[in-house]
């Protein structure tokens, strides 16, 4: 007798939990628009368009070629790296961590963030993740088998978290929440105030904070960004994610570092001592000499940030004379827009329009490519993410095409 077997899918069903499907159709959307003859401006992906510093790329180049960086270079990250960060976050936050126990290398702050969950908490856990959020948030606690309680970031609240509109049983069960300050999309400020009240929440119910500060030093006008790790009692009840992608221009080099409190910080490396072998060395030599040109450059200067606000000025203020008004974030390589006016309100028989369709349609009639809302969270539908990765000539040749979008369909 012949039975017939049931194919089996070789894709777990936590794939799809790994984050929105559209920044896969946004590719897609471009080549359509490429085919169709449109000159592409690529103001979707948040990668920065320039280099690091010619030293620290000579640093690199001498570091690639010397022999004995060929071996593996062991998860923690070398003592060098990680007592150069431990002098970074004195130099930057006037904060005191033990390079032994309290920095962990990365490769990359999301590797960190995709890995964390997995490191601290057990299948059936909760986590306390903000919406809109960068999408390995709720990525990484799909692959633990962690439950997401997603904390909504209202626009009536500036955009920051409240912690007070989490219920007690949230907390209760909560192992971490996980802030992103300032963030991606948004780029949400905090004061002390806020930070104090958080530690001391977080306290109260035992829940470890995780602080995402990929943006530290792309800050603009008066704000200067702070280190959770500044006030007493955060290092028993936080951690801190740095990245030196958008602070260094280093994207491509893969390289971050965690820390803050040592059990999460000795947990993680545990995790990571089993599925990686760390950061190749000539990465970590590089990302030194960034962090020691940083400090001899003194605590007044400001890195990459007087060319991103630069380019935020002139974006931001070029969409205004195109009718497109959009506030200007105080930090980061983002702008989060809401839709024009013209597209949130029915005209004629036409429905509102989704982010989804005001990004697709953009880029199909103009080429400019923007990320929209949703992709970020349910709270992020009405807006789209706009990244400042060009250079400003071609910020305002975008601006103009969106200009002219936004007129044609007022026209309609």
């Amino acid at each position: 007798m012949t039975f017939e077997r049931t194919k089996r899918s070789w894709r777990a069903e936590k794939l799809s939990h790994l984050g929105s499907s559209i920044f896969s159709e946004v590719a897609e959307w471009k080549e359509e628009a490429r085919s169709a003859g449109q000159e592409i401006i690529d103001l979707g992906i948040g990668s920065p368009d320039r280099g690091p510093t010619a030293h620290i790329r000579d640093v690199l180049s001498e570091a690639v070629l010397e022999e004995s960086n060929y071996a593996y270079p062991g998860t923690s990250g070398t003592l060098s790296f990680r007592q150069q960060a431990a002098a970074w976050m004195k130099h930057r936050f006037e904060v005191d961590v033990n390079p032994n126990t309290e920095v962990l290398a990365l490769m990359g702050s999301q590797d960190g963030l995709a890995h964390l969950a997995q490191a601290i908490c057990n299948p059936g856990d909760l986590a306390i993740v903000p919406d809109p959020g960068y999408p390995i948030y709720s990525g990484s606690l799909a692959i633990a088998g962690v439950k997401p309680w997603y904390l909504p970031l209202k626009e009536e609240n500036d955009f920051l978290p409240d912690l007070d509109s989490v219920p007690d049983q949230v907390w209760e069960e909560a192992v971490f929440i996980l802030l992103n300050i300032p963030g991606n999309p948004i780029a949400v400020t905090a004061d002390t105030a806020f930070y104090k009240k958080l530690i001391r929440i977080a306290a109260q119910w035992n829940v470890l904070i995780v602080h995402d500060l990929a943006y530290s030093e792309m800050a603009f006008d008066d704000y200067r960004p702070m280190s959770i790790l500044e006030l007493p009692g955060a290092k028993d009840i936080a951690v801190e994610f740095h990245s030196f992608s958008k602070s260094f221009n280093m994207a491509g080099c893969r390289i971050g570092f965690l820390t803050g409190n040592s059990e999460v910080i000795s947990a993680l490396r545990d995790l990571k001592s089993n599925i990686d072998y760390g950061v190749f060395e000539p990465i970590q030599v590089a990302a030194i000499a960034a962090l020691e040109e940083a400090m001899n450059k003194g605590k007044g200067d400001r890195g990459v940030a007087p060319l991103y606000e630069a380019r935020r000025n002139a974006f931001v203020e070029a969409l205004s004379v195109e009718g497109w008004n959009v506030p200007k974030p105080k930090a980061t390589m983002f702008i989060w827009a809401p839709l024009p006016a013209c597209f949130k309100v029915p005209q004629g028989d036409a429905e509102v329009w989704s982010s989804r369709r005001f990004a697709r349609e953009l880029l199909l009639a103009t080429g400019v490519v923007v990320i929209p809302g949703e992709a970020f969270g349910t709270e992020g539908e009405g807006y789209v993410r706009i990244a400042l990765v060009q250079e400003q000539e071609i910020l305002m040749e975008a601006a103009r095409r969106m200009g002219k979008f936004i007129h044609e369909y007022e026209m309609i």
